[in-house]
C-alpha cells in the first residue's frame, strides 16, 4: 500500500471507532510511538503489543464519550498527519476536550512511528 492509501485507512478505521483493526492490519510490529511527557500516556512506546495495549489503558480512563473527529489525511511522501479531537468524561478528572496532531511514518506499507502533539 501506498502511504495514501494507509492514510485513508486509518482515518476510515479510527471515524468507526475501529482503533484495533487499524492497528492490527496497518501497524508494523516494530513499530515506535513518541507521546508528550505527562499522566495521559507513556512517552516511548515500543511493538504493536505494547501500542495496543497502551491504547487500553487510555480508553480504560474514558468514563463517557461525547463526541470526535478525525480530520482527512495530508500526506507528504513516507510520512501524513492527521488531526483528532475527542470530548470525553474521564474518571477522576471531568468533562474535557483533547486535541491533537498525530504524524505517521509508512514503510513497506506498514505504521512504523506514530507522534502525538497535544
Amino acid at each position: 500500500m501506498t502511504t495514501q492509501q494507509v492514510a485513508e485507512k486509518l482515518v476510515a478505521y479510527l471515524r468507526k471507532g475501529q482503533i484495533t483493526e487499524a492497528q492490527s492490519e496497518l501497524y508494523s510490529d516494530d513499530i515506535i510511538c513518541i507521546e508528550p511527557e505527562g499522566p495521559m500516556a507513556p512517552h516511548y512506546t515500543k511493538g504493536k503489543k505494547a501500542v495496543a495495549e497502551k491504547g487500553k489503558q487510555f480508553a480504560s480512563m474514558i468514563e463517557e464519550r461525547h463526541d470526535g473527529a478525525v480530520s482527512d489525511a495530508i500526506v507528504c511522501g513516507k510520512h501524513f498527519s492527521i488531526t483528532m479531537t475527542l470530548d470525553a468524561t474521564f474518571k477522576g478528572m471531568g468533562r474535557n476536550t483533547l486535541e491533537e496532531v498525530c504524524v505517521y511514518e509508512v514503510k513497506d506499507g506498514r505504521i512504523v512511528f506514530e507522534q502525538f502533539f497535544y
